[in-house]
């Protein structure tokens, strides 16, 4: 299974990306100096999130390999994915019970692990539009 998502990785981030920056080369030797700037800066970052996506993926690939590393990430949502299915499910769909709300820390962390396994990527993008709108 990792090889197959090893393999979806690569193909995505590999090839179409080298096509792109290929693209963005040759657009580049028909602009100003100061477009020219602004085209490497983009070839450079684009090369950087590739670089840091094929990181991260190795990372994930490595502590796969290992039960020890592997259960760490499962076993701390665990109890949070427990507590949403047995509010949304049991409490308020079924109408079976009430569950007490998470106070304090807890809760923070609750919150935390949601929003990083839910949408951490998709914050770390939309941060990155928002920065460079800004400049």
């Amino acid at each position: 299974m990792l090889s197959v998502v090893g393999w979806v990785l690569s193909f995505l981030s590999g090839g179409f990306v080298n096509k792109v920056l290929g693209i963005l080369t040759k657009v580049m030797d028909n602009q100003t100096a100061r477009e020219q700037l602004r085209t490497q800066i983009t070839i450079e970052a684009i090369r950087a999130e590739v670089a840091a996506q094929q990181a991260g993926r190795d990372i994930v690939i490595a502590e796969q390999g290992r039960w020890y590393t592997a259960i760490i990430r499962p076993l701390l949502a665990l109890p949070v994915i427990i507590y949403l299915w047995k509010v949304i499910v049991w409490d308020i769909v079924l109408g079976l019970g009430t569950t007490d709300p998470v106070r304090g820390i807890v809760a923070e962390w609750a919150g935390v692990i949601v929003t990083t396994y839910v949408g951490g990527r998709s914050i770390e993008k939309i941060a990155s539009i928002i920065a460079t709108r800004r400049k």
